[in-house]
């Protein structure tokens, strides 16, 4: 077992312990978090042997995660043997340092417990948070007819409304930082409420590092002249497409842009054959008048 601070180590080709997690245990994204948001006094702490990773970060007598929780949906250690890792590495850590761990999925919660118990600490494991996943049917007109007649007619209607105002829907894919980006972060800064005030310059620092990844983009609903009406900030690979953030012009608010996008890229994933669309965080009523399903998060709390 070695602790290192090597984003390019091989142990992250390892798989995640909990499934269908999309970027958040990936080194590209882990250490975009790192650069925009860590206190110069925290020391990136990497513990891997050779069947194993965590990524968790020391500072201040806290072992903890990499990323506020509010910017990071999913957490999962990696390799087969984790609990070992986890029993050698808070040996490494001076007695009475508070340990954290949250965001993990039932499947990532067993082997960290087990790495614990097995080191004479007795964790607490609570509910944390939920993500809101969206199971996708072989097809668009099965979706529509799971989610019943309401939501149906809902969706259509707001479709049409949308077109007979701002002409028939047209979707552009936008990677790299360009005038769709810059689109989504204006977007995003006239947003009302405390929504408005999310997009800071560190923020745009961040999502400017994201968009530079591979899976990551813009989907953009935009009128004929290229203005765009709606945005989704997303990550998409072969095992679904998780919804990070999005934005929509306030001025068009009257015709639902947010709520036509959702349903244009629900379908467009069916087309494309993913398992999941994933709302990620949050429990906002739409996500689940969509079709979508709770998934339990959890934390566990401990003293070394």
């Amino acid at each position: 077992m070695r602790i290192h601070s090597n984003w390019d180590s091989e142990g992250f080709a390892r798989p995640t312990v909990a499934p269908a997690i999309g970027p958040f245990a990936s080194p590209g994204f882990l250490a975009a978090i790192w650069d925009c948001c860590s206190a110069d006094e925290t020391e990136l702490f990497i513990a891997e042997s050779d069947d194993a990773l965590v990524v968790m970060s020391f500072t201040g007598g806290k072992l903890e995660p990499v990323g506020h929780q509010d910017l990071v949906d999913y957490r999962s250690p990696r390799g087969a043997g984790v609990a070992g890792l986890i029993h050698e590495a808070v040996q490494t850590v001076p007695a009475g340092t508070a340990l954290r761990f949250d965001s993990l999925p039932d499947e990532a919660v067993g082997p960290i417990v087990d790495g614990l118990s097995r080191t004479g600490i007795d964790p607490a494991v609570d509910p944390h948070s939920t993500t809101a996943v969206l199971a996708l049917p072989p097809s668009f007109d099965e979706y529509l007819a799971s989610i019943g007649k309401k939501e149906r007619h809902e969706l259509r209607r707001k479709r049409r409304r949308y077109e007979g105002a701002a002409g028939p829907l047209r979707l552009v894919q936008a990677t790299g930082e360009g005038e769709v980006f810059d689109q989504f972060v204006e977007c995003h800064r006239r947003s009302p409420g405390v929504k408005g005030s999310f997009m800071n310059p560190r923020m745009v620092g961040f999502f400017g590092e994201l968009i530079q990844l591979s899976g990551w983009h813009i989907d953009a609903l935009v009128g004929g002249a290229g203005e765009l009406a709606a945005a989704a900030f997303s990550f998409e690979d072969e095992s679904g497409y998780y919804l990070y953030n999005s934005a929509y012009d306030p001025d068009l608010h009257h015709l639902s842009p947010g709520q036509v996008l959702l349903g244009a890229l629900i379908e467009q994933g069916i087309e494309r054959g993913r398992a999941v669309f994933d709302f990620l965080k949050g429990d906002e009523t739409y996500k689940y008048r969509l079709g979508s399903t709770a998934r339990q998060l959890y934390e566990i709390v401990a003293v070394t």
